[in-house]
């Protein structure tokens, strides 16, 4: 069984996350979400409220996992026996800084092979410290997350 571990902070999820998802559905039998957290940015939801919202968007999708990250995502795919890692490329920013992750990653565990996946186009502006300002504002982000995530950002904000 091929197991795509796809980490990143999904505060919130998004559609572009959802995307990526989607896409290694088709290429691994097990995708697991694997919530870390961003030391960079302030989180608005914490670890179990992140993991909770992406269970619940994908209960129906036995194969699709969710768990939390508590240390180095070299060291978590050494433990789990897990060989790949998905991450999404948006920009040539994104390639920059994913290439550096993987690198060093790769330093870290010989055995880590990174896939990586182009978002859609109509993702690659979405990120989510923007729709979490669109929220605070009181906007519209409908096109940008399913609807739980909307009501859960509207009550956090």
């Amino acid at each position: 069984m091929k197991t795509g571990v796809y980490p990143g902070s999904f505060d919130p999820i998004t559609f572009g996350h959802i995307d990526i998802i989607e896409r290694a559905e088709k290429l691994f039998d097990e995708i697991i979400i694997l919530i870390a957290e961003n030391r960079r940015k302030q989180a608005l939801f914490s670890l179990e409220e992140r993991k909770e919202i992406i269970e619940e968007l994908f209960k129906e999708k036995k194969h699709i996992k969710v768990e939390i990250l508590d240390g180095l995502l070299a060291e978590y795919m050494k433990e789990k026996n897990h060989k790949f890692v998905v991450r999404g490329l948006r920009a040539i920013s994104d390639f920059e800084y994913e290439f550096q992750h993987s690198t060093i990653n790769k330093e870290l565990n010989k055995e880590i092979e990174t896939v990586f996946l182009m978002t859609e186009p109509k993702y690659f502006y979405i990120n989510s410290s923007l729709i979490k300002e669109i929220v605070a504002l009181k906007g519209n982000v409908k096109e940008f997350v399913p609807k739980a995530v909307e009501n859960k950002l509207r009550e956090k904000l």
